[in-house]
């Protein structure tokens, strides 16, 4: 069954998310993703900035670390990775966390109304490896700190409000972050081997101060139900919060994690996977595994960073692999959407769309040099299915 046979009418609330155009296949289970041709067809040679784009598509360079952000005086921060953009009058921001231990952090740039850069400044400082995040309802940036028994710290794209560390969202290794405004939740994934999915319940939807850490309990296979359990200690000590819960589901290395339309897809790095819920019939299964592919060379290797646009399309970064990012469609189809050339040392981080789904923005974090001093930060313009 296609994604896009879901009937909406099985939408609690009939509520669509954002970012959440077309509807992904629901109850029933069918095959993952399977190579075929893209909706923005082959990639072109490379580009004044190294990367293979479809036609019709350009890039430029936004900044870079350890370099001033053209027409400011912030310095760019080292190994760019998460990031989302928000809307800002008739421009808009887009925020990056730095993963670098000690230092961490995240920057933001601003652009007006014709994507010119206006400004650029700090919005965290002094915290551990900023890996992953994600963006609030009430737009703020969940910065995530992948180290052990590490923190979520909620951020101010605009730098007006001091960063709050959110403890009640408990401690462990966090990557990346969804939130569901449904079900008045955020889903959490964790970079560890044998990391678990979690999610946060606010005991105030738009309020993070408070609130209750969940498991998700499931058994061993690929798909089936699943079910929440609580975390009895989230400050993970002495007993990591992924064994506290007899039953909850192990994932080998949580990355990202996208939500639209009653659904979250997260990624797992060490099988390199795509899993998606199915959160009106609590059922799980892949959107894609590499492992599965029946015909051809895998496209996406290295599963990282995940996003979505508008039409429904997720968008996946590579980590290694051949430093591309992947589009998987609704109609369960993955391709190479663009690629990096000359620097299979780094990987590819944060990519988020701009608030009219016109420009991509995401990070290539070590460069040409391999070095997280080295970190570029890009965008891509074209046209993008709405």
């Amino acid at each position: 069954m296609e994604r896009r046979t879901f009937l909406r009418a099985t939408a609690i609330g009939g509520t669509s998310a954002v970012l959440g155009g077309t509807l992904w296949r629901g109850a029933a289970y069918a095959a993952p993703a399977q190579p075929g041709t893209g909706p923005y067809g082959p990639l072109g040679s490379p580009d004044a900035n190294g990367i293979r784009l479809p036609s019709g598509f350009t890039s430029r360079i936004v900044a870079r670390s350890g370099q001033t952000v053209p027409g400011t005086s912030y310095t760019w921060h080292n190994a760019p990775d998460g990031g989302a953009c928000y809307p800002d009058g008739s421009g808009w921001i887009y925020v990056s966390n730095s993963e670098i231990n000690p230092g961490g952090g995240v920057s933001a740039v601003k652009f007006n109304a014709t994507g010119a850069i206006t400004g650029a400044y700090r919005i965290l400082s002094n915290t551990r490896t900023n890996c992953a995040g994600g963006k609030t309802p009430w737009n703020t940036w969940l910065s995530c700190e992948e180290v052990s028994r590490g923190y979520v710290y909620e951020t101010d794209p605009w730098g007006v409000n001091a960063a709050v560390r959110r403890d009640a969202m408990g401690r462990f290794k966090h990557e990346a972050a969804a939130a569901d405004p449904v079900r008045k939740v955020i889903y959490l994934t964790e970079d560890e081997s044998n990391g678990r999915f979690y999610r946060f319940v606010p005991t105030t939807w738009g309020n993070l101060s408070s609130g209750t850490l969940q498991v998700m309990v499931a058994g061993s296979s690929t798909s089936g139900s699943f079910s929440w359990a609580n975390v009895p200690d989230p400050d993970g000590s002495p007993t990591s919060t992924r064994t506290q819960v007899s039953g909850s589901k192990s994932f080998n290395g949580g990355e990202g994690c996208h939500y639209a339309d009653d659904t979250v897809w997260f990624t797992t790095k060490g099988d390199n996977r795509v899993w998606q819920l199915n959160l009106t019939t609590n059922t799980y299964e892949l959107a894609y595994d590499d492992s599965l592919v029946t015909s051809g060379t895998a496209p996406l290797t290295g599963v990282d960073n995940i996003t979505g646009s508008s039409s429904g399309d997720l968008f996946v970064a590579e980590d290694g692999g051949n430093m591309e990012i992947c589009v998987i469609t609704p109609d369960d189809v993955i391709a190479p959407f663009l690629r990096i050339d000359g620097q299979s040392g780094s990987e590819i981080t944060g990519p988020a769309f701009s608030p009219d789904g016109s420009r991509l923005y995401f990070s290539s974090q070590r460069g040409t040099s391999g070095s997280s001093s080295g970190g570029i930060t890009y965008e891509v313009t074209g046209p993008f299915r709405t």
